[in-house]
């Protein structure tokens, strides 16, 4: 025959396990906090229960579920929830306002008026705090003992239940992330040259391989008729979803300018006033912008914190190192310099834009691969293609590095004229 105490605990037990299966069912983070504040205010025959969710980080307990009120935010040192977290026990409080520890302050926030109340943490399979339950006002007195072992027995259940979905939602939302970036890299190549131009008398190629799913990196070739061809070359700062956008902004800007103009001062010009107060203080774009008059075999030119630009001049193999000619962009406006002459390309020679993640890029040793490797490259293949040149740059400087990630966006132009 069974007692009112044994049918009490199977009632209980039923009851635990029906949470149970509840709480298993549920693949959302707010309709779970639900469901463990309505679980103990039945289990537990309560007016009220908050879930508070721990903030390692900011080391905070807030709630997203309170039943009856809105989010709570306060520091998880205070109050009788601290309590419960730096001692790790359930702290039952017959007489809240008699107890010092109490944080009468959500009452106010609330206008709930605090009885008696229950406090339990919450940690997940691998025993790392998740959180607090306070469970406040139970109907017909102070909680007892048996509410006590029944909080803990749901704390362990709302805990590793909590854990679980957090670590779901994460999933998701990384996995979200990644498909938002690969997206957006989809759309950043896409935007790149997809063939190399046709320019009578020379070869260009170019490539660009970022170090994220996007890149602070980019380049582009504009046929601007009448013989003319346009190079451009842009590195924002950082890398990564940022950098991209303004990049992209840039070249927009730019291929918009050469519709109506080819001079690559004003151009440039132009593109720093209309970036005005779009750039942030910390970020600013190198660019280049060059003209290949394939009639005149010369390369008109401006360069905003861009270089080395590096031309290779096959009649005796000298190289010349082409410094920029004014501050990189976003900086100042209006733009102060003094244009620099035209090169001149003769036969072989080969003209080379490259970005900084190639030169500075380290090897295990510390060692950045530096200019003087990429003009070596140079000298060593003078009859070499454009293209073929750019293979051979990339597989130098992938020997070199060996193992060692990649740091920054790489990105690069050659401009080679024919042999005659």
């Amino acid at each position: 025959m069974s007692t009112p105490d044994a049918d009490r605990q199977i009632a209980d037990l039923t009851t635990l396990l029906d949470i149970s299966r509840r709480l298993g069912a549920t693949t959302e983070l707010v309709p779970l906090l639900e469901q463990i504040a309505a679980a103990s205010n039945q289990i537990l025959n309560c007016e009220r229960t908050t879930v508070f969710l721990y903030d390692a980080k900011a080391h905070e307990l807030y709630s997203q579920v309170a039943t009856g009120t809105s989010e709570i935010r306060f520091s998880a040192d205070r109050g009788i929830a601290g309590e419960s977290i730096r001692t790790g026990d359930v702290i039952n409080v017959p007489d809240a306002y008699a107890d010092g520890r109490f944080n009468q302050d959500i009452d106010r926030i609330t206008g709930f008026k605090t009885r008696n109340l229950l406090t339990f943490p919450m940690r997940g399979h691998d025993q790392a705090l998740v959180g607090v339950l306070q469970v406040l006002n139970r109907k017909g007195g102070p909680f007892e003992e048996r509410d006590e072992d029944l909080a803990d027995t749901l704390s362990s259940l709302a805990g590793v239940a909590i854990q679980r979905q957090r670590l779901i939602d994460e999933y998701a939302e990384k996995r979200r992330i990644e498909r938002d970036l690969s997206l957006a890299r989809d759309i950043q190549q896409s935007l790149l040259p997809q063939c190399e131009p046709q320019v009578d008398g020379y070869e260009i190629a170019g490539f660009n391989v970022p170090a994220d799913e996007t890149g602070g990196d980019c380049y582009d070739f504009l046929n601007l008729g009448n013989h003319l061809t346009g190079l451009v070359i842009a590195d924002a700062t950082g890398h990564g979803i940022g950098p991209a956008l303004l990049v992209s902004q840039f070249l927009a800007m730019v291929q918009a300018l050469t519709t109506a103009e080819n001079d690559p001062l004003s151009i440039l010009s132009k593109v720093n006033a209309l970036l005005g107060d779009e750039i942030p203080n910390n970020m600013f774009i190198t660019s280049f912008l060059g003209i290949v008059d394939s009639n005149a075999h010369t390369i008109n030119y401006l360069s905003a914190g861009h270089g080395p630009l590096i031309h290779f001049q096959r009649s005796d193999g000298s190289v010349s190192e082409l410094q920029a000619d004014t501050i990189p962009l976003g900086i100042i406006d209006p733009m102060v310099v003094v244009p620099p002459p035209a090169i001149k390309m003769e036969p072989g020679d080969v003209f080379v834009l490259i970005t900084d993640g190639m030169f500075e890029w380290m090897n295990e040793s510390g060692e950045q691969y530096g200019i003087e490797r990429i003009v070596d490259t140079l000298r060593d293949y003078p009859e070499a293609s454009a293209g073929e040149l750019i293979k051979h740059i990339r597989s130098r400087l992938r020997k070199f590095v060996g193992n060692t990630p990649q740091p920054d966006d790489l990105t690069a132009i050659v401009a080679r004229r024919l042999p005659q």
